[in-house]
């Protein structure tokens, strides 16, 4: 058994020296054989865990899936750091350096009065910290492992600082329209093209007119469920079953619930 001190109140440095013991040869048989690789979808998950507790306004849940976000980031920094490379500490020093450098409006003498100079002085330097010399290397940097959703929109948010953009959300339901025309006249060869061109222009839209499509999409699924719920309910309560009806049946009951 361990020496480890227990406590009632336990800091950063207890939990590096939990990790540390979890991942040594005497500790858990499933912490001390996990890698980057394994426990990556962990590290989405826990984060879209913590994303929940705040659209839900809970803030013991946030407190503890936070927790549960620092577990990941102090899982692969011990990952790292048994591999000789880099420590939990490291990566604190690092964040602290990039935050001081990206906010010369506050550590430097670059001026930022609104919000607007402030997240244009927090992109100038950034994108000379990743040595993005062009427009393109700026949409090139949007991370892959984005949700394509959010990456679309990302991509379209660059390309609008080189003026690459519509004029206003009407220009852009133009476009929409043009590529549903296209879709509908695609024929088998082209027609997955097509469809994705018609989401891209979909993402632009939302954002043209000021809006994260990410969230939105999110909010209408939540909806559709809720109504598809009530649907159901409404079906079952006559003792029958969804799938024992068509399609024309169900959307008059769809309809009766966008009612409720």
């Amino acid at each position: 058994m361990t020496d480890f001190q227990f406590k009632e109140w336990y800091g950063v440095d207890d939990l590096l020296e939990v990790m540390k013991i979890l991942r040594s040869p005497e500790g858990c048989p499933w912490d001390k054989v996990q890698t980057h690789e394994s426990i990556r979808m962990d590290f989405i998950e826990e984060t879209y865990e913590a994303c929940d507790a705040i659209d839900k306004g809970d803030t013991d849940l946030l407190r503890e899936e936070l927790g549960d976000v620092l577990l990941q980031v102090v899982f692969h920094c011990r990952i790292e750091e048994e591999q000789g490379h880099f420590g939990f500490y490291d990566a604190v020093n690092e964040l602290t350096h990039k935050l001081i450098e990206r906010h010369p409006h506050v550590f430097g003498e670059v001026k930022a009065d609104t919000v607007g100079e402030a997240l244009s002085s927090w992109n100038n330097v950034k994108q000379q910290m990743h040595g993005q010399k062009t427009y393109t290397d700026t949409l090139k940097g949007v991370s892959t492992a984005f949700p394509a959703l959010m990456r679309a929109a990302k991509v379209g948010k660059r390309a609008a600082r080189a003026g690459m953009d519509f004029p206003d959300a009407a220009s852009a339901l133009v476009s929409l329209e043009s590529e549903i025309a296209e879709v509908k006249s695609a024929d088998e060869e082209h027609l997955a093209e097509e469809l994705g061109d018609m989401l891209f222009s979909a993402v632009n839209v939302v954002r043209k007119y000021g809006y994260d499509p990410e969230l939105l999409l999110t909010r209408s699924t939540e909806k559709f469920i809720d109504r598809f719920e009530k649907t159901e309910n409404m079906i079952g309560c006559e003792g029958k079953s969804m799938d024992s009806l068509d399609i024309d049946t169900l959307d008059l009951y769809w309809e009766k619930a966008k009612k409720l």
